[in-house]
């Protein structure tokens, strides 16, 4: 099952995208700014990371409205993004949610 196919699967992977930018953004402000005194490391990887987030949030409302979710499960998948790990341990069960969306199997 493509990822693209329905919101649930862009939600599943513009959630992996945005974790991935929130650990490296992460990595920018403490090694790099904190670190080696660049105060500029963060400039880009912020605004992109900025970016991602918003893409997260409007995709977010997109699969809470296909998956017919409740405003309490959208807002714990939402809080799912604001801590750096957890959006890869929910990819399971948002891979689950899309299958019961579509009615196929899991690949």
């Amino acid at each position: 099952m493509s990822l693209l196919t329905n919101s649930i699967g862009r939600l599943r992977l513009i959630s992996i995208l945005e974790a991935c930018s929130f650990l490296y953004l992460l990595f920018c402000s403490i090694y790099l700014k904190r670190m080696l005194g660049d105060a500029e490391a963060i400039r880009t990887p912020g605004m992109i990371h900025g970016i991602l987030f918003c893409i997260y949030c409007v995709t977010l409302y997109q699969a809470m409205g296909t998956a017919k979710w409740s405003i309490t499960k959208a807002f714990l998948i939402f809080l799912t993004s604001l801590i750096p790990i957890v959006p890869f341990f929910i990819e399971g069960w948002l891979k689950r949610e899309q299958v019961r969306a579509k009615g196929t199997p899991a690949t």
